[in-house]
């Protein structure tokens, strides 16, 4: 006897939302989206979905939520909102993923908040950007409850090609932001010396081409050291996004009274390259704020 898949709603549906929709649905879940603006929620719609004018109303048409946001407080406003958040139309019992990018703190307090409503609460951020979430190759870091995972562990890979449990909520969260301010970090560098290379004479393309032959230089750096040299800067990550992220991370820091210079560095870079007019191209772009 087969059992029907269960309703997943998907809210918010920017880069990496939408993707997340699109692929549940080709996997043959029910789906029902809600976002902010309504062009992709027609795309979805077209795809099989159907759309919710609210958080709330999604959540009460759902027995899984997923959503995937840039930020704490666009979190908080989807999740607590009084009248159109989850948690005013979600039933007891519903599985709550929230699969952003986000602040430790804001995860622990939006965890206790879904406990008292009688929610599952999983964090579960992800690894990798467009082209994953394409390939469905994308890694979740989950937070929470091992039973909690088990129930939604199907839901999520069919976007990730791994979900890794690394522990209670809010651990996630800080394994993301770890693992984001070490991309940030190395391309801040290379931003800086593919720019003292070229005002020293230097080929640019050639410096890249000898830097990724090199065993100390990692596949992800050598990527983003291409892509600065063609100066194609369409957004994967974009600079805005590396601001809020180094933000929280070396907030994290300061409560846990532990120094992060290198990651404040690369804050402040990336703060300049969104002065600069980079806020939303690709984090790469930062080295346009040095040539």
């Amino acid at each position: 006897m087969n059992v029907p898949l269960p309703t997943v709603a998907v809210i918010g549906l920017g880069a990496m939302g939408a993707r997340l929709a699109a692929n549940l649905c080709a996997g043959g879940y029910p789906v029902v989206v809600a976002n902010r603006s309504p062009e992709p929620v027609r795309d979805l719609v077209a795809a099989g979905a159907s759309a919710a004018g609210s958080p709330a109303e999604a959540a009460s048409r759902a027995e899984v939520v997923l959503v995937a946001v840039s930020d704490d407080e666009a979190s908080a406003a989807v999740w607590l909102d009084r009248d159109t958040g989850v948690l005013a139309g979600a039933h007891r019992g519903t599985l709550a993923v929230e699969a952003s990018t986000l602040s430790p703190r804001w995860v622990r307090n939006l965890a206790a908040a879904a406990a008292l409503d009688g929610l599952r609460f999983l964090e579960a951020p992800m690894i990798g950007s467009r082209p994953q979430a394409e390939a469905r190759a994308l890694v979740h870091l989950a937070g929470g409850r091992p039973e909690v995972l088990a129930d939604a562990r199907a839901v999520l890979e069919c976007s990730a090609a791994r979900v890794h449990h690394v522990g209670d909520h809010g651990t996630a969260a800080t394994l993301k932001l770890i693992v984001n301010a070490s991309l940030a970090t190395q391309v801040a560098v290379l931003a800086e010396l593919l720019a003292l290379a070229r005002r020293a004479g230097l080929d640019p393309a050639e410096s890249v081409r000898f830097l990724a032959d090199l065993p100390v230089t990692s596949p992800a750096a050598a990527r983003a050291a291409g892509v600065m040299t063609a100066e194609d800067f369409a957004p994967n990550f974009p600079v805005r996004l590396v601001d809020k992220d180094l933000r929280y991370l070396t907030a994290l820091a300061e409560d846990l009274a532990t120094e992060t210079p290198m990651a404040r560095a690369a804050l402040a870079g990336y703060q300049r390259a969104g002065a600069a007019g980079h806020g939303d191209a690709d984090l790469t772009a930062i080295a346009a704020a040095y040539w």
